[in-house]
């Protein structure tokens, strides 16, 4: 096994990988780091959620960065307003015993004025989620002409929430960027043709796991329930969990805002994020989840984009996701950093062969637990 030091990671940003307890290299880490540290190149990566992505790329760039040119250098794409906070915050943990990078997190949901006078600032790096990073290049509120890398961060992800078309956009008008940096857990046809179109054919392609898209510290497991006993079976799962804490998922919001209520009404400290809540609702549910006055958040598919908590043990679908790669999304929540974690899908009989169907394209295997009369 490497050491960063190794991998060319200067004492500075290792000391504060350590205050981190950040010592060994993860796999992604170990193939990434070496390749993008001094060489101008494109790379499409495949891993998981909660791999170690952010310091792959993060720390590379940040030995890169000029702190003598106070321009932009360095753009991130993410999908969310969460995962981009989340990214500007471990950047700038990295660098507590090194120069110091200027880091800007720029979003949708939020007074695009104070972005604007924000990146008035010097800024490096530029943490931006796509239709917000559109509307701010439009007023000439950031200037983009010296970046020399662009990584798209859970590249699938933001695929899936409809930002094809502004990737493309951002993609276009930076196509003389040398370093074009991709990153995502899952590669369907969306992101093929972005890798076609925008990256060099000689782009270095990494794949950590390619047999184990979904995180091998995660035990998968179900219960065939009718849809009248579900509740019943959640709570005396939650029971068993006692004070441990995890995030239980549904397809559609009325879903999600019945079960929180139900939950709520059991003196259980929940509550639920979806598409219909307003920014500062999120927001407020999200920091309520964080700081662990909330030991449960019921979330949609599409609202839980790029939650990152640390710590939780669990996952629950109470209804199974509308697709493969959405499986992976959720039940990537847990069993970060290290840690186990268990994925327990909430089903009735018929649902028993989507199971299977994930077993064979996710290289998983299911547990069945008995339901105790």
């Amino acid at each position: 096994m490497k050491s960063f030091e190794e991998l060319g990671v200067s004492q500075e940003l290792i000391k504060g990988l350590n205050a981190l307890n950040i010592i060994e290299p993860s796999d992604i880490q170990l193939k990434v780091i070496p390749l993008l540290m001094d060489n101008e190149t494109d790379i499409v990566a495949q891993a998981q959620t909660g791999t170690g992505k952010t310091a792959a790329y993060g720390l590379p760039i940040l030995e890169q960065v000029d702190t003598n040119d106070a321009s932009v250098q360095a753009l991130i794409l993410c999908p969310t307003r969460e995962l981009g906070q989340q990214v500007a915050k471990q950047l700038f943990k990295f660098t507590k015993f090194s120069h110091r990078v200027f880091v800007e997190s720029v979003y949708g949901g939020e007074n695009i004025d104070v972005q604007i006078s924000n990146l008035q600032r010097p800024t490096h790096i530029v943490v931006a989620t796509p239709g917000r990073l559109i509307d701010l290049v439009k007023r000439k509120a950031v200037d983009l002409r010296k970046v020399k890398t662009i990584v798209l961060d859970e590249a699938d992800e933001m695929l899936s929430m409809g930002f094809k078309k502004e990737l493309d956009e951002i993609l276009s008008f930076l196509h003389t960027v040398k370093n074009k940096w991709l990153f995502s857990a899952t590669i369907p046809d969306g992101i093929k043709d972005i890798i076609n179109k925008h990256l060099s054919k000689e782009a270095h392609r990494i794949v950590v796991n390619p047999k184990n898209v979904v995180n091998n510290k995660i035990t998968h497991k179900y219960i065939i329930c009718d849809e009248k006993d579900k509740f019943y079976i959640l709570q005396q799962f939650l029971k068993s969990e006692q004070k441990n804490r995890g995030v239980i998922f549904c397809r559609t919001k009325a879903t999600a805002q019945k079960l929180a209520k139900q939950l709520i009404a059991k003196n259980i400290a929940a509550d639920a994020i979806h598409g219909d809540l307003l920014q500062k609702e999120r927001d407020k549910v999200m920091r309520a989840f964080k700081n662990e006055s909330l030991q449960i958040l019921v979330a949609t598919d599409l609202a839980a984009r790029g939650i990152d908590v640390e710590g939780l043990t669990y996952v629950v679908h109470y209804q199974l996701p509308e697709s493969d790669e959405y499986y992976t999304h959720r039940s990537g929540r847990t069993a970060r950093a290290g840690k186990q974690g268990v994925s327990l899908c909430l089903i009735d009989a018929k649902e028993v062969k989507v199971l299977r169907n994930y077993e064979r394209t996710l290289s998983i295997g299911f547990t069945q637990i008995r339901e105790s009369k």
